[in-house]
């Protein structure tokens, strides 16, 4: 009799499978329109049904709140079925895990399939265009020669790596910032346009057109080289803040338990998207890099789960706590 129940199950799973996708997808982002997860997620998305075929469709939907932990929750709780599936980023599947007092009722690593990986993204120092300093050595010896708390910085949430990113800053430069949050890299960005904060770490995919625009200055970048997009700006750590290296990075995780022929399905979607020399640009443009190594369930699965650990000392180092 269990033979036959699992013979019965398995049946039902590979129809699903073979039907799959059979309605519009759902690729859920926890930010609202215009921050960096947003504006990933709009560039993959048509691709990605392109690449699944059956005429699928692939539509962005904004689950906003809690630096991305609402829409994880939720997330966890979706039918396995590859019709709901969620672009994540190192905010809601590492340092919430580690900051929220008390935990996040999901497991970032254990509660998910996991699809693939888009690609890393720095963060990027900018500040309001009335700063008195230009270059990155003059703005960083601005924020460490002022006494504590003169400078404020915006962010999209508190959190969120953009939260982190400026409390790594403070502790490099022995000082404190004043933390001023806002609900998405949007309006943070506007933010500091506007001058109610003096500057910020942005996800340079939320920031990248802003600077070109010149609706704020950017003045270095977060990673261990310069970005090929921005050339010019140097990493901070070039600028006078050895070893500091932090980036973002973007992940298509769906509900656990999902079939495997469907995680192969999106996974292959996704990589025949990232393969393609014109969508790639535009991530670039937009100041993500994609992917470029080996990227099957498995190893989106283990990088995830070595960006957690790293990121929970991180956010030791910094104390940084979020309350429920």
């Amino acid at each position: 009799m269990r033979r036959l129940l699992l013979a019965a199950l398995l049946s039902v799973a590979a129809s699903a499978a073979e039907a799959f996708p059979d309605r519009p997808i759902s690729l859920v982002t926890g930010y609202a329109p215009g921050g960096s997860t947003d504006i990933a997620a709009r560039i993959l998305a048509d691709r990605l049904g392109v690449h699944l075929g059956r005429d699928a469709r692939v539509v962005v939907e904004n689950r906003p709140g809690a630096a991305g932990i609402i829409a994880s929750e939720w997330l966890k709780r979706q039918a396995p079925d590859g019709h709901t599936i969620m672009l994540v980023e190192s905010s809601s599947h590492a340092i919430a895990p580690a900051a929220l007092v008390g935990g996040t009722r999901y497991n970032p690593v254990e509660d998910f399939s996991h699809l693939g990986i888009i690609g890393t993204a720095p963060l990027i120092l900018v500040v309001n265009k009335d700063f008195p300093a230009t270059t990155a050595p003059e703005v960083l010896d601005r924020l460490r020669s002022a006494p504590p708390e003169t400078y404020t910085y915006a962010t999209s949430g508190v959190g969120a790596v953009v939260h982190l990113a400026p409390e790594m800053l403070a502790l490099d430069l022995k000082t404190r910032f004043v933390h001023v949050p806002y609900r998405s890299g949007g309006q943070m960005l506007t933010a500091i346009f506007q001058g109610e904060g003096q500057f910020g770490i942005a996800v340079l995919a939320s920031a990248a057109q802003q600077v070109r625009d010149g609706m704020v200055r950017g003045i270095a970048v977060s990673g261990n080289r310069r970005f090929p997009s921005f050339p010019e700006l140097p990493t901070l750590a070039e600028a006078g803040v050895p070893g500091y290296d932090l980036v973002t990075w973007n992940l298509i995780l769906g509900p656990p338990n999902m079939p495997a022929a469907v995680q192969e399905a999106l996974n292959k979607a996704l990589v025949a998207a990232l393969a393609e020399p014109a969508l790639r640009q535009r991530l670039l443009t937009a100041g993500v890099e994609a992917w470029a190594e080996p990227n099957g369930p498995a190893e989106a699965r283990a990088f995830l789960t070595r960006e957690v650990a790293k990121f929970r000392t991180v956010v030791e180092r910094t104390g940084v706590k979020l309350e429920p």
